[in-house]
C-alpha cells in the first residue's frame, strides 16, 4: 500500500487529484458544518411528515401532502380574512344603519368608515383617479374643491351609486355637450372664436376681436348650461370654465377640441358592485380628502 502524499507547503494530504500540477488537498469539512447538515436532513424528514410538502395527483388534479397537522397558508389566510370579516360585521351594520351625514357626527365610526372607504378607493377607484386621488388629463382631480357634479356627502354618493354616463344604471349622471364642429352646429372659425372666449374669460388670453366674437356665440349656444358668465353648473355637469382647473387641458388646442369634439367620459356606477355600507365609506373618504363641500 502506498504512502499517502502529502503537501510540502501545508503537511496535509493530498487526495490523488492533480490537474496541471496542483493537487487537491483533502480537507475534511469542518465537524459544525457537517452536524448542521445533518440536523438539516432531520429537518426536512420532521417537515416532510408533519406539514403539506409531497406533491401527488389526486382526484384529477395536483395537491400535496396535507401533513399530520393538517396546515396551509391558503388555510390561514382564509381564517385570517373570515376573523377581519367577523371583527367588521358590528361596524358595518351600524354604517349601513346610520345616515351618512350622522357618521360625521360619530368620531369612532367616521374613522373606521374613513379607513375602509380608503381601501376601497385603493382597490377601485385609484386606476383611474391615482394612488392619491389627484387624477389624471379626462379623470378629475378630488382632492380640490372643484366638482362637476356636486360635493356634497349626498352630491358625491349619488355619483359613486349611479356613475356618470353608465349606460347600465337607469339613474346614472347624464348630459352630454354638443359637438359642435363634429355635428356642424358652428364652423371652424365659430369653434375658434369661442375658443378664444373661453381663453379670455378663464384668464389666459385677452379679449380680442375675436374673443368678442366668440362671446355672441357663447351667449347663444353655450350659456344654458354654462351660465352667462361661463361659471358652470352642478346641477347639469356643466364645468366652470372661469378657473384655471381643466378636466382635458386648458391650453387652446384642448379647449378647441372639447368645443369642436366634446368630452363623453364615463364612470361606472358601483351602486350594483359595493354594499351601501361600502358606498357610504367610499363617500366618506371622498369627501374627506380635501375637496368636500
Amino acid at each position: 500500500m502506498s504512502t499517502p502524499h502529502k503537501d510540502e507547503i501545508t503537511g496535509v494530504e493530498t487526495t490523488g487529484h492533480e490537474w496541471d500540477d496542483i493537487r487537491e488537498l483533502n480537507n475534511p469539512l469542518p465537524k459544525w458544518w457537517v452536524y448542521t447538515f445533518y440536523a438539516t436532513i432531520v429537518w426536512s424528514l420532521a417537515y416532510f411528515v408533519f406539514m403539506p410538502s409531497w406533491p401527488v395527483f389526486w382526484n384529477g388534479e395536483w395537491t400535496a401532502l396535507e401533513g399530520v397537522l393538517g396546515y396551509s397558508q391558503r388555510g390561514a389566510v382564509t381564517e385570517e380574512l373570515a376573523a377581519i370579516e367577523e371583527g367588521r360585521a358590528d361596524y358595518m351594520q351600524a354604517i349601513a344603519a346610520t345616515d351618512i351625514s350622522k357618521i360625521q357626527a360619530n368620531p369612532e365610526l367616521m374613522e373606521l368608515a374613513v379607513a375602509g372607504g380608503k381601501a376601497l378607493f385603493g382597490d377601485n377607484c385609484a386606476p383611474c383617479h391615482g394612488s392619491g386621488a389627484q387624477g389624471f388629463k379626462g379623470y378629475p382631480n378630488l382632492n380640490d374643491d372643484n366638482w362637476i357634479w356636486g360635493g356634497t356627502l349626498e352630491a358625491i354618493q349619488t355619483t359613486i351609486t349611479h356613475g356618470i354616463r353608465w349606460e347600465l344604471d337607469d339613474d346614472t349622471r347624464f348630459n352630454m355637450m354638443p359637438r359642435f364642429l363634429t355635428d356642424g352646429i358652428l364652423s371652424r372659425e365659430e369653434v375658434g372664436n369661442v375658443t378664444d372666449y373661453v381663453l379670455a374669460i378663464s384668464g389666459q388670453g385677452e379679449m380680442t376681436e375675436g374673443a368678442e366674437a366668440g362671446a355672441e356665440i357663447f351667449a347663444q349656444q353655450c350659456a344654458a348650461c354654462h351660465g352667462e358668465s361661463g361659471a358652470g353648473n352642478q346641477e347639469l355637469g356643466a364645468p366652470n370654465l372661469t378657473d384655471a382647473i381643466w378636466l382635458y387641458g386648458g391650453n387652446r388646442s384642448d379647449i378647441y377640441e372639447s368645443i369642436a369634439k366634446a368630452r363623453a367620459g364615463v364612470m361606472p356606477a358601483w351602486g350594483g358592485r359595493l354594499t351601501d355600507a361600502e358606498i357610504k365609506e367610499l363617500t366618506l373618504y371622498v369627501h374627506t380628502l380635501g375637496g368636500g363641500q
